[in-house]
């Protein structure tokens, strides 16, 4: 009979320890603020998502939970520190193809928010019958995303020059990442 060992839960990677308490669940209606409050940053900085950065708290949420979409948060101790949306990328001949855009709390960067809910919503839509997932709008100077969509599987299958107009460095490539599920 293999011996047991025992592991000290302060040995293993923070991000392993914050995934352990980590719940990924359908968003209600009653996180909109939580939501919010984790979206606004992001729209107002202008260097990851191409929305307008003077888009209010109503037509931000009516985007992130519009049609089509499957909206998710991750919640550690009845905190929400990440959201994310689901839908397939297109209609028709391309309906088999998932998207999704994540956005974690700047106060929970590190914790591995965005790799669990990126699993989630691998696992999510392989489940709902999606084939591949595709990232059609992945800025250039946005390393540490470039760097865990990498690790989770997904490859650069396309560059747009120019395609983004970020707030600091002028115009800058987007990519086009894709990755079977």
């Amino acid at each position: 009979m293999p011996r047991a060992t025992n592991v000290s839960l302060w040995s293993l990677p923070a991000h392993v320890i914050f995934e352990a308490v980590l719940t990924i669940r359908a968003a209600r209606r009653d996180d909109a603020d939580a939501i919010w409050a984790i979206l606004e940053p992001v729209i107002r900085a202008g260097d990851t998502y191409a929305l307008p950065r003077d888009m209010d708290r109503n037509d931000a949420l009516a985007y992130w939970f519009g049609p089509g979409n499957e909206v998710f948060v991750a919640e550690n101790e009845g905190q929400v520190n990440g959201t994310y949306i689901l839908r397939a990328n297109q209609r028709g001949g391309g309906s088999h193809v998932a998207n999704c855009g994540y956005v974690t709390a700047s106060a929970a960067f590190g914790r591995g928010i965005a790799r669990a809910m990126c699993a989630h919503s691998l696992d999510h839509a392989k489940r709902r019958g999606f084939r591949a997932m595709q990232f059609n709008f992945v800025v250039s100077s946005n390393e540490r995303a470039l760097r865990l969509w990498k690790s989770l599987g997904f490859e650069i299958v396309g560059r747009l020059p120019e395609a983004f107009s970020h707030p600091v460095l002028g115009y800058i490539d987007v990519y086009l990442m894709y990755r079977l599920l």
